[in-house]
């Protein structure tokens, strides 16, 4: 029997990593070598799609290529997901995550990936709060006066939020449940359609993420009444959590991260995940 010494057994083991990774090295060298295309599980308009909007801009100016959106909504992130984890592991596909996606793998049977197999995760691009708003000329100026005059009329009231097992829709089903109160939760596709019904009078409350209702709360459109976060969110220091304005133990917090197919060239999901880093360092960024 041929002897193997450590030295030896030491050397052509690294020799075969080498080679095995020297073709992943080499994309992510030459990457990007054309535009990448970045999956959005929501339409245009809501927070996940002014996030990767901001975030491919960025991306772009730093890589040296275009990083295009590609909004595919539906529930759950079901849409989008499938077309992420489909697509070739080349690093020119990448897709938003978001805590929606692992709602979704608690309430749907089945899917058609799964989020701990199918993906790379890249990095996490931010945390959110909800915000509960009414119009602002809406006779309901606190999150109180909407409690109380749901429990005077259980199911006279109704809340708009996007997408049945959404974070906003699940956000305001918790509100009801430890408000203890009657109130319908009526799905719109998307953030725009939403504060229409609430500036028409259609809805008496709606709740979704700051970005989407920045330019209402600031122009005097809507009023907020309430943030979801364990403390106030730093936007909006005056109006007081769930908890504070009277309902006990409530929090709900979302995230959005980017992810690339499973199978991605680590060399590749490295170099996002600095890029991604170092973008999100710049003030610029942050304040957006």
């Amino acid at each position: 029997m041929n002897s193997i010494t450590r030295r030896r057994f030491s050397a052509g083991a690294a020799s075969a990593v080498s080679t095995f990774a020297l073709p992943g090295l080499a994309r992510a060298q030459n990457y990007p070598a054309r535009p990448v295309r970045l999956i959005v599980p929501f339409a245009a308009g809501g927070v996940g799609d002014v996030t990767a909007r901001i975030a491919a801009d960025k991306l772009g100016e730093k890589l040296g290529q275009r990083f295009v959106i590609e909004n595919q909504p539906g529930p759950g992130g079901i849409l989008a997901g499938r077309a992420i984890a489909a697509a070739a592991p080349d690093g020119y596909t990448i897709g938003l995550l978001t805590n929606g996606t692992a709602i979704s793998e608690a309430i749907y049977r089945s899917l058609p990936f799964r989020p701990t197999r199918d993906f790379a995760t890249i990095s996490s691009l931010g945390f959110f709060d909800l915000v509960f708003a009414t119009n602002a000329s809406s006779q309901f100026r606190t999150l109180a006066d909407v409690l109380a005059r749901a429990r005077e009329a259980p199911g006279k009231l109704n809340i708009g939020t996007t997408l049945v097992g959404g974070t906003q829709q699940l956000g305001a089903e918790l509100l009801k449940s430890l408000a203890h109160v009657d109130i319908e939760n009526v799905t719109y596709r998307n953030s725009p359609e939403i504060i229409v019904a609430v500036l028409r009078n259609d809805l008496a409350l709606m709740t979704d993420f700051y970005a989407a209702i920045t330019g209402q709360v600031q122009d005097g459109q809507l009023r907020a009444i309430a943030t979801s976060g364990l403390a106030r969110s730093p936007f909006l220091p005056d109006v007081p959590t769930v908890a504070e304005a009277g309902v006990p133990g409530y929090e709900v917090t979302s995230w959005n991260a980017l992810c690339a197919p499973a199978r991605t060239p680590a060399a590749i999901v490295n170099l996002l995940n600095r890029t991604v880093r170092e973008i999100l360092e710049a003030p610029e960024l942050k304040a957006k």
